[in-house]
């Protein structure tokens, strides 16, 4: 089979202030890379527009009303300190929210062997209520909850190897004991939550903080120590993954040190447990990287492993 690439131009006019880390740029860099790569075993997908129906199984009806109420009709305004939305904000958010369910469906349906989701704004910061961190809808838990609702499934992991704290997913799904939650992130760092013992209702979440200028190699021993010990544990029938390349060792908002390489062996190892647990479905999407090169190059070599996969196995 092939891996599914999903995004849409509506994402490119998601516009925020100048200066802004998370920017219109990120995406062009990313598209740069892919046209650069073989392209074999890569099927293109416009991200169709979300539906609340979607949404409202991790959000309220009134946090849908205020994003829709403060999305202006043109200009740029604040949500919050970091949180911006333009005239095209809120149809990128449901293409987001579109691409997360349709890469769901493609994947669990046998059209596509696994999924990347190339789309912007993120979403693991937002919490029920509250947009933050740039992200307005939690799009990873709402494509855990559709997998599970609508597909029937029984357990779905999200890993989120995002060098930020995925409170956000942590939020949607705490009370969620088919889904296990995987976060590892720097600590101290924004948003300040992702501690150990934030467990979940269930047993259902798993914080692996890392300290500041944590490498590559040290990221390895907290894999195979931890994480995926946890993952195979759980046997998911659906890995999912929020894939923020801001631990790499350039990027400007955060200080752990890996490497490109780093980022497709832990790729490589998500796609190993979910051979061995769910004949190989993820569904990746993209949470942060705001240097333009490591994002470009790590989303290039993370796409790379996944086409791999999804075509050899």
């Amino acid at each position: 089979m092939t891996t599914a690439l999903l995004t849409h131009p509506d994402c490119l006019k998601h516009i925020t202030p100048h200066g802004h880390p998370e920017r219109v740029d990120r995406l062009m860099a990313i598209y740069a890379a892919i046209d650069g790569m073989d392209q074999t075993g890569l099927t293109r997908v416009q991200a169709p527009l979300g539906d609340d129906a979607a949404i409202l199984r991790c959000h309220p009806q009134s946090h849908i009303d205020a994003i829709k109420a403060a999305a202006p009709a043109d200009g740029s305004i604040a949500l919050d300190a970091d949180t911006h939305m333009s005239a095209g904000s809120l149809t990128a958010a449901y293409r987001g929210v579109g691409a997360m369910t349709t890469a769901v469906d493609m994947v669990l349906g046998g059209e596509a062997q696994n999924a990347f989701a190339a789309m912007r704004p993120p979403g693991h910061h937002a919490e029920k209520q509250t947009p933050m961190g740039f992200c307005l809808f939690g799009n990873i838990a709402i494509a855990a909850k559709h997998a599970l609702d609508v597909h029937g499934l029984d357990r779905v992991a999200i890993v989120d190897f995002d060098v930020h704290h995925g409170n956000g997913t942590q939020d949607l799904l705490w009370d969620e004991p088919r889904t296990l939650f995987v976060s590892s992130h720097q600590m101290p760092l924004y948003p300040g939550s992702g501690a150990a013992d934030e467990t979940g209702a269930h047993n259902n979440i798993l914080n692996v903080p890392l300290a500041p200028e944590t490498g590559g190699a040290q990221l390895r021993k907290v894999y195979e120590a931890t994480i995926l010990p946890a993952l195979n544990d759980f046997k998911p029938q659906l890995v999912l993954i929020s894939a923020g390349f801001d631990a790499h060792r350039n990027d400007p908002l955060a200080n752990l040190n890996w490497d490109t390489e780093d980022f497709a062996w832990a790729t490589e190892q998500l796609c190993d447990v979910a051979d061995t647990h769910c004949e190989g479905r993820i569904v990746s999407t993209l949470e942060g990287g705001y240097d333009l090169d490591a994002l470009a190059a790590s989303t290039r070599a993370h796409l790379e492993v996944l086409i791999k996969r999804g075509t050899h196995g």
